[in-house]
């Protein structure tokens, strides 16, 4: 920085208002100072910094998997708020387990992040008291029952029980799903969800109509074909992520079953495939009837709410705002359809 302020002309203090991105310099000094800047290659300690005012202006993320078109989109809108307000972000993949889920935490502390978001991998979070108490954090999409702090995720059982319904006012009687892993928060509302629904209309829950495909293609595959070898089988299939369904409909097409002349199926999640804007529930034939969660919000909102609560001493979030709930979107296309005559 000596450097830069000789050869820029002007005070070690002007060179670190520019650099800080404080409003007092001048254009003409802040000019000056950014071509010493690139002139002299310079790039500014920002873990010495950090050290020195106690913040590194970084935020980390622990998710389940980077792969999941969902994740990749609670992690836009992450991005971009950080982004807005001048922080980067670390992120970390906890492969859906707890113990790889605390190892990459305390990582991410030791690292100086000024905050946490995390979709937990973890249904107990015993080692929450052991760093909640001072350090920011914000749990989005997934968290344990028992937690208290700040939660953004999908309204889950509101989403599921307006997708059931949809099935129930078709005419379907015999209505199966295909749920995620048992003590997952999101797995265990969308599950709540259906049976609600089922419930007010007067319809039984048949366990051989309840099926976990633990949240991925292979375990949606097996499901579906144990369903449709059924005696009678569901004339109706509510699969509850992506890849469950990418493996509901392969099982369909490998097995004959057409959809939605004998089967109407309805999946969880939709979203944007490319950079053509393309909805990944309409590369299908027919086109899938889904539950648009609102990822890109998840992630904003999260975001939004770690944020304030770094601006704390205490890392606290003192607001009313404890649970974030967002509603998503049932979106209505060719793979639900009334079911087909006895």
């Amino acid at each position: 920085m000596r450097d830069v302020s000789r050869l820029a002309n002007v005070s070690v203090a002007t060179v670190s208002a520019v650099i800080n991105g404080k409003p007092v310099v001048s254009e003409t000094l802040t000019r000056q100072v950014r071509r010493a800047i690139e002139a002299l290659n310079y790039q500014p300690d920002y873990l010495a910094r950090s050290l020195r005012m106690q913040r590194s202006n970084i935020l980390g993320i622990v998710m389940p998997q980077f792969a999941s078109p969902f994740y990749a989109e609670v992690l836009r809108g992450v991005e971009d708020v950080a982004s807005a307000h001048g922080y980067s972000i670390f992120v970390s993949n906890s492969r859906g387990d707890a113990e790889r889920e605390r190892k990459e935490i305390f990582v991410l502390i030791s690292r100086r992040v000024d905050g946490l978001l995390l979709a937990t991998a973890d249904s107990h979070f015993a080692y929450q008291r052991q760093f909640t108490q001072r350090f920011p954090l914000v749990l989005f999409d997934r968290f344990p029952p028992a937690f208290t702090g700040t939660v953004v995720a999908t309204d889950n059982v509101e989403a599921s029980f307006e997708a059931t319904n949809h099935l129930i006012q078709l005419g379907h009687r015999r209505i199966a799903i295909i749920a995620g892993t048992q003590g997952i928060s999101a797995a265990d509302e969308r599950i709540e969800g259906f049976r609600r629904a089922m419930n007010e209309a007067g319809l039984a829950v048949r366990q051989e109509f309840l099926k976990h495909g633990d949240f991925n293609m292979r375990g949606g595959w097996e499901c579906a074909l144990e369903l449709m070898k059924l005696p009678s089988p569901p004339t109706a299939i509510f699969s509850h992520n992506y890849e469950m369904t990418l493996g509901l409909m392969r099982a369909l097409a490998e097995i004959g079953v057409p959809c939605p002349q004998r089967v109407s199926v309805l999946g969880f999640d939709d979203f944007v495939v490319g950079m053509d804007g393309f909805s990944w529930a309409t590369m299908f034939s027919p086109k899938l009837t889904c539950v648009a969660q609102p990822s890109y919000e998840v992630g904003r909102r999260a975001a939004e709410a770690l944020l304030k609560k770094t601006k704390r001493p205490d890392g606290q979030d003192h607001s009313e705002e404890g649970f974030i709930r967002l509603r998503a979107e049932l979106r209505i296309r060719e793979s639900t359809a009334p079911p087909p005559p006895l």
